[in-house]
């Protein structure tokens, strides 16, 4: 059994980095030929109902929530954390094994809150482990989550050319190739060095430890208004401004590409500076961006505005994994799940807002988005004022 020893260079330049790399592309990808395509596969292959739609995009994801905790838990514990990788890999593989050939509503629906569901954990358990090789917060966490970005970018197109030419088969089953080959790549991970007991204690970059519930409500909040943001943008260009598909697609990829170079940009800056500074510069930043948008007219004001919105999801999205490793620096297989679970929930309500806004009018996407940011900003101030984590 290798162990993976304290190392004085980079740790970007190890093997190790190399390994999680490659596991950070591939279950992103596996990822982005899955998740976009879910709700399409539903109502166009399975047939379900509405109601039987609403429900299952309720259950799936909160059966992720507790499915992800759990793992959390168990890999801060005694189980090694690159066996909840691997077994985040097969329940992916077995998932989407039957997703390519079960079209019955109610066993794709058991197969989704268990088999999908585990694997929901394999992104925080894979930055878990990147901080805990890295023994603190470093550029490893940033540049895996930008990988990640990578892969979102190309996923879609491709799964999209998947389902043309293979069908639904050809996509899922290619996801589950992709899913085993993460485990099998988890499973050649070395176990990390035990991190040495020393006084010195890690920059805690935020509030306390006890804080942690009224930062993931905070953070809750924030994710929320991103998600909501980014799912109803093409509905707003297509409907609000009169522009087209091709308009809200060029918008959407802008910011993703943007996305990138900044998410190393911050990544590198949060080693420096306090990161509830950054996450509360993405939070006023965020405002600016939703107030923007609520106002906007043509679509070019959306193409221009994206460079802001890409700056908030660097930060929040970028250096929110890292902030929340550094509340609970103990437990970083907890804390990175709380801060995945924030997406989750967060997403959850994006979605019933989206639904509202459908009877509003589009252009309230982004005055809920700017409501929610408000919540966010309120909480993670008064939190910052009472442990004096602003000031540092």
């Amino acid at each position: 059994m290798t162990v993976l020893s304290e190392r004085r260079s980079s740790p970007l330049l190890s093997r190790t980095f190399l390994q999680l790399s490659v596991i950070s592309v591939v279950s992103g990808l596996s990822m982005a030929f899955a998740l976009p395509f879910g709700s399409l596969f539903l109502t166009t292959e399975v047939k379900v109902t509405p109601f039987q739609l609403g429900f299952f995009l309720i259950a799936s994801p909160l059966a992720s929530v507790v499915a992800s905790t759990i793992m959390g838990k168990l890999s801060d514990g005694r189980v090694q954390r690159r066996y909840m990788l691997a077994a985040g890999g097969v329940a992916g593989a077995i998932g989407y094994s039957l997703f390519a050939v079960l079209r019955d509503y109610w066993f794709l629906l058991g197969t989704s809150v268990v088999f999908v569901a585990i694997t929901s954990s394999l992104l925080p358990q894979l930055f878990a482990y990147g901080r805990q090789v890295s023994q603190g917060p470093s550029m490893v966490v940033s540049v895996l989550r930008t990988l990640l970005s990578v892969a979102w970018v190309a996923g879609p197109p491709v799964a999209a050319l998947l389902v043309a030419k293979t069908g639904w088969v050809g996509l899922f089953g290619s996801t589950a190739v992709l899913q085993l080959g993460v485990a099998v790549l988890a499973l050649t991970l070395p176990v990390p060095a035990a991190e040495p007991e020393e006084p010195a204690q890690e920059e805690v970059a935020g509030p306390a430890r006890g804080n942690m519930a009224v930062v993931s409500v905070a953070f809750t909040f924030m994710q929320g208004s991103v998600a909501l943001a980014v799912s109803g943008l093409p509905l707003f260009v297509t409907t609000e401004l009169q522009g087209t598909a091709g308009d809200a697609g060029l918008a959407m990829g802008l910011c993703a590409a943007l996305e990138i170079p900044m998410m190393l940009w911050f990544g590198s800056l949060a080693n420096r500076m306090s990161q509830h500074k950054l996450i509360l510069i993405g939070a006023v930043i965020s405002l600016s961006y939703h107030s923007l948008m609520v106002f906007t007219d043509s679509v070019w004001q959306v193409m221009a505005a994206q460079l802001l919105h890409a700056t908030v999801i660097s930060l929040v999205m970028g250096v929110g994994i890292t902030y929340f490793q550094s509340l609970d620096p103990g437990r970083p297989g907890h804390a990175t799940t709380m801060f995945s679970n924030t997406q989750i929930v967060g997403s959850m309500i994006a979605g019933a807002l989206l639904g509202l806004s459908q009877e509003l009018g589009f252009r309230w996407v982004y005055g809920f988005s700017f409501t929610m940011c408000v919540f966010g900003l309120a909480l993670l101030l008064v939190v910052g004022r009472l442990t004096g984590s602003s000031r540092r």
